[in-house]
């Protein structure tokens, strides 16, 4: 049987979902929010040196195909991509001082925000190259394999990294040795300040699949159920030896391409528009509240709390350590 594309809804009832995965949802959810929030605010007052590229308004896709992932199994991220880390179960406060580089950082303030790294959950590292995890994700994933165990490799990608020739080693690669891959592309319609539609011939970057006789399956990536489902079925067909998967989650990139993009490219209105009918974050809220499983209280509870972590992370991060000059030197490999 040919691999086909398909358009996946989410078809499991939200009163179906066991309680804790729906807390979890969200807790993961508005804990990037907040979290981002804060890295663009210190990154405007001058406390975060660098460059950084907030996830805001894509939270659904980090959160619901991370819930399905263990501890063990392997993730590749992006430039943009503290939401990833924090889906995967990152401590906030050594995060949070890397990206104020900072000793006490996940990299010893080395890597900044696009080479955020926590060997110890699986995230194999965020990547400042455009398409530069596709091949780590199959190498990990052809490891995981030849270790025999059923771990997965995931790697997030945007629609503009799709066109790199990287996807196409990386994919072809793991279609011809069935690795437990999933391909997933958060297509946020912009590769940096360039459109999709005048870079990208075909419709759906799903349809790629069929090029390598694997699944492609769409889903609205601002449902955070549509994507917990689609990827949950992938994954567990990974785990069973059945090879890759390309998952492409719709979503839209709310912030600029970095903080501090002018964004002439587009209008302020474009944007607010799509932001105020598909932000996922009250989409999940109406969703749950209507749905009689959960109360606007628990969700008030529930932010305030990661609010108060975010709040600790920040503070940890100002009043850490810089590096010493010299530690410059240290943790190379020649």
């Amino acid at each position: 049987m040919r691999a086909e594309v398909v358009r996946k809804e989410p078809a499991i009832p939200v009163r179906d979902f066991d309680k804790e995965t729906l807390r979890s949802l969200y807790e993961t959810m508005v804990k990037i929010r907040h979290f981002e929030e804060k890295v663009e605010e210190f990154f405007f007052a001058g406390e975060i040196p660098g460059f950084v590229h907030l996830y805001i308004g894509e939270e659904a896709v980090a959160a619901g195909v991370m819930a399905n992932l263990r501890k063990t199994d392997y993730i590749q991220s992006t430039h943009r991509g503290h939401g990833h880390t924090i889906a995967k179960g990152a401590d906030l406060k050594p995060m949070m001082a890397e990206i104020f580089g900072k000793k006490s950082g996940y990299c010893k303030g080395k890597g900044g925000s696009m080479h955020i790294a926590d060997f110890s959950i699986g995230m194999l590292g965020a990547n400042g190259i455009v398409g530069g995890g596709f091949t780590l994700a199959a190498g990990a994933a052809l490891a995981q394999k030849m270790q025999g165990t059923d771990g997965v490799s995931v790697v997030f990608f945007g629609d503009g990294a799709s066109n790199r020739g990287t996807f196409h080693e990386g994919i072809n690669l793991a279609a011809a040795w069935k690795l437990p891959v999933i391909f997933v592309c958060e297509n946020n319609h912009w590769a940096s300040t360039t459109p999709y539609h005048t870079t990208t011939a075909v419709e759906n970057i799903a349809d790629r699949a069929l090029g390598y006789d694997i699944p492609g399956v769409i889903v609205d990536g601002n449902d955070v159920f549509a994507v917990y489902e689609a990827a949950q079925e992938l994954i567990e067909r990974a785990r069973r030896g059945s090879g890759p998967a390309l998952l492409e989650a719709k979503t839209y990139r709310i912030k600029g391409h970095f903080v501090g993009d002018p964004e002439k490219y587009r209008t302020k209105e474009e944007v607010q528009k799509v932001f105020d009918e598909t932000d996922p974050i009250p989409r999940f809220e109406q969703k749950v509240i209507e749905g009689g499983v959960m109360s606007k209280e628990e969700l008030t509870a529930i932010e305030e709390a990661v609010k108060r972590s975010v709040a600790e992370a920040v503070e940890f991060a100002r009043n850490a350590p810089e590096p010493e000059p010299f530690e410059l030197f240290e943790d190379l490999y020649v």
